[in-house]
């Protein structure tokens, strides 16, 4: 098993169908129609472009399994130490203990970032991302009521933060 940094022409396939299993048969994502290589491509840009990193994790034959990335949590200055977390894996490799692994390499790399926050928001319902979250440290700090609406029922959604001990020196810059 090993990481790897994720690109758009050599992993947009793999992902894309995983998020589009997870919209599907989920409530993983709230989405309701499939997404596109179009959507997939302007996520990296986006990504990319805020040096936001995308971690793919594969096998020993180069089979991937699974992916890990953040993002902004809210626009403005003041939440840039702040991002919102998430993985996924292909349905194959679910419960293997991949999830945690792609966590704790997020979770260093947000550390070298020097992001003070991560934020899981996660349906209440998945009881093995919330159980997975709390063994890495994470505490439950909300829930909105009804945030969603997804296979013909409203859906509530967890929020679930992790508190870093970085930035050494944060700053108004």
């Amino acid at each position: 098993m090993n990481f790897i940094n994720c690109t758009y022409e050599d992993h947009a396939p793999a992902i894309l169908s995983i998020f589009n299993h997870s919209i599907a048969t989920s409530t993983a994502l709230y989405d309701y129609e499939p997404r596109s290589l179009d959507t997939v491509k302007n996520w990296f840009d986006a990504k990319t472009r805020l040096n936001f990193p995308i971690i793919g994790i594969v096998d020993d034959t180069n089979q991937f399994m699974g992916f890990a990335t953040y993002g902004t949590f809210r626009a403005g200055a003041g939440f840039k130490y702040s991002v919102e977390h998430s993985v996924y894996l292909d349905q194959a490799h679910l419960g293997k203990g991949l999830g945690k692994k792609l966590m704790l390499e997020l979770i260093s790399r947000a550390k070298e970032q020097g992001i003070h926050t991560l934020i899981g928001i996660i349906d209440m319902e998945n009881t093995s991302s919330i159980a997975l979250h709390e063994k890495l440290g994470f505490i439950h700090v909300g829930t909105i009521k009804q945030a969603g609406y997804k296979f013909g029922d409203w859906r509530d959604c967890g929020y679930f933060q992790l508190l870093l001990e970085t930035p050494q020196q944060p700053n108004e810059q």
